[in-house]
């Protein structure tokens, strides 16, 4: 079966994506929003590559050098093998911050006998909208374009030039290596700086580990997932992606293609809040910096979305020339939705802002931008949260009374109400109050639905959506609330499919979905956990782990009968909710643990 059998690397500037035969099928220099490099991902005709081919009698694996983002391909025949180690350079210089240049690495580790492989080296710059010439110099390769926008990219070698651009056998005994990258070398590399190059990053990836809590169960995967988080996070503002690639499809051959290569408040803010629990208090701090730069004005409206480095306008058109993944056009860049009114991400952000202020209070150098922050939100949400919108799911035609967008508005006063008392600003405490009761009444009379005996999508509505199951981890309700058992319970009767869930089935602008969208089979699991159905959890979530490609990597959606992985990858929604599941869980005994349990006792 076809899957994203893919691994990520980066180094917090761009990331790679790369298949597990070790082809390098997407990249994006200098940064993550870049026009592609490689882009065989959605195009395999024309979309270009970096890849090493072998005799079909190599046996081809591949996994993580351990605790780090470097991503090793094992080569073996009898007695000839030889390893791809992938990274992007990414250690602390002292006095300098992050060394973290647009440049991956392919070190080529001889391990024994005498393999052979062929280069096919192929860019194709600016998402192959042009023709990439490309020619050898005496130091190094240069690839370049001529068409709308002149680009280069320089391959480095210690392996024979000629052989590597036209193709050519190549049998090694020794260590090789490979550098692209989007800038000219001042200094020539060598494989001893390759080596460097190598062992600094991989220290770099253990230090960070180490911040984080061990936990007994599940700690491969809470590390995984938390590396992949950091990959998606660009270092130079603060901003966090919401997935490292453009319009992989929600279903195959469908139009549900989007550009995921932005940073939504939303998904970044639900990221910061898992890292920070994880304590990666950088992460969180950039992240701060990167909104309240946001947000110059106090009147200033929130949008959902902004490019990485801040823009506000992110027009989106389509690559026409570009076949689509596996045939699904349109190819995207850039996205719509940004122009959105999504009144959640209010409540989003004002639980992050207040997680960080009781975490790190005496040490947020912006506390004061932040209360400015706080009161601004107050004043966006009192002014606009009787009005409809376009919801979490961005519908982008009609727009309605979302439960989720109105619990999160509540989410906002209350939190803002949590922030006032701990920086003792409390002369506004019974005006906010009144607001949030105000709300709580407004979503209790209007969201609760008598006939399905849940809360619904939308007021008015019959149609369950599983965001609503995010009102009790918000706070807004208590896990063994009566109504919220009984939601989580409708959830399951009209969502679930074969242990997935739909995020809702009423049809949308797009017609009826028809994959599941992982990150709320994550909440539903962590709801049945809530309302004390702990084994049947468990067991949910150890099936749902099942479905993670070969290095534990989940994308976007699943389908619901091949368990295919669809949508953008990765996927940082997902991630972060398999962060919060396994550490929900990991107290919880399943039945294999007992069947363990029992065998060594």
């Amino acid at each position: 079966m076809d899957n994203l059998d893919y691994g990520i690397i980066g180094n917090c500037t761009s990331a790679a994506i790369i298949s597990k035969t070790g082809s390098l099928d997407w990249c994006c220099l200098p940064q993550f929003d870049s026009s592609s490099i490689f882009a065989k991902l959605l195009d395999e005709d024309k979309g270009g590559s970096f890849g090493f081919e072998v005799s079909p009698d190599y046996d081809i694996t591949q996994h993580y050098d351990n605790y780090t983002g470097i991503l090793v391909t094992r080569f073996t025949r009898d007695a000839d093998s030889f390893e791809l180690r992938d990274f992007m350079p990414r250690y602390h210089q002292v006095d300098k911050g992050y060394y973290a240049p647009s440049e991956v690495i392919r070190y080529v580790k001889h391990l024994s006998g005498k393999p052979s492989f062929k280069v096919i080296y192929d860019p194709k710059l600016e998402y192959a909208s042009a023709e990439t010439n490309t020619y050898i110099k005496d130091n190094f390769i240069v690839s370049l374009t001529h068409g709308k926008k002149f680009d280069t990219i320089f391959l480095y070698t210690d392996l024979d030039k000629e052989a590597v651009v036209q193709g050519e056998a190549i049998t090694i005994t020794e260590d090789h290596f490979f550098s692209f990258g989007y800038n000219e070398k001042i200094f020539q590399p060598d494989l001893d700086k390759i080596h460097l190059e190598y062992s600094r990053t991989r220290v770099y990836w253990l230090n960070w580990v180490n911040q984080m809590p061990s936990y007994k169960k599940y700690r491969k995967e809470i590390t995984r997932s938390a590396i992949t988080l950091k990959l998606l996070s660009f270092d130079k503002t603060g901003a966090v992606l919401a997935a490292a690639t453009t319009s992989l499809p929600e279903t195959i051959g469908e139009v549900r293609n989007w550009d995921y290569r932005f940073c939504w408040i939303r998904d970044a803010s639900m990221v910061i809040k898992v890292m920070s629990e994880l304590g990666h208090k950088h992460m969180a701090k950039r992240y701060l910096d990167f909104v309240t730069n946001l947000i110059p004005d106090k009147d200033e409206k929130l949008q959902i979305m902004y490019g990485i480095n801040g823009e506000k306008k992110l027009t989106e058109h389509f690559l026409e020339h570009l076949e689509g993944y596996k045939g699904s056009k349109p190819v995207r860049i850039g996205n719509a939705a940004y122009a959105q009114r999504q009144n959640d991400i209010y409540g989003i952000l004002m639980d992050v802002v207040y997680q960080q202020i009781v975490k790190f209070k005496t040490e947020i150098e912006q506390v004061e931008e932040l209360w400015s922050i706080t009161k601004g939100i107050v004043w966006v949400v009192q002014k606009h949260w009787q009005e409809p919108d376009k919801g979490i799911w961005e519908f982008r035609t009609e727009e309605r009374h979302f439960t989720f967008s109105k619990v999160l508005c509540w989410v906002a006063i209350d939190k803002a109400m949590k922030v006032a008392e701990i920086l003792n600003k409390t002369h506004k405490y019974n005006k906010w109050k009144s607001l949030e009761q105000e709300i709580k009444q407004d979503i209790m009379t209007n969201a609760w639905n008598e006939k399905v005996q849940a809360f619904t999508q939308s007021y008015g509505s019959d149609d369950m959506d599983a965001s609503v199951l995010l009102m009790e981890p918000y706070g807004f309700i208590e896990a063994k609330d009566p109504k919220y058992i009984k939601t989580v319970k409708a959830t399951e009767r009209e969502l679930c499919n074969d242990g997935l869930l739909y995020r809702y089935k009423n049809k949308d602008d797009f017609g009826l979905p028809s994959s599941s969208f992982t990150i709320c089979t994550f909440w539903f699991i962590n709801s049945l956990y809530k309302i004390g159905e702990e084994q049947k959890a468990a067991n949910m979530f150890d099936q749902l782990l099942s479905y993670s490609n070969h290095l534990g990597l989940f994308s976007e959606d699943i389908d619901f009968e091949t368990k295919r992985l669809l949508g953008n990858f990765p996927q940082a929604y997902s991630h972060l909710a398999l962060i919060e599941t396994a550490i929900n869980l990991a107290n919880v005994k399943t039945e294999d643990d007992q069947v363990v349990e029992l065998v060594e006792g």
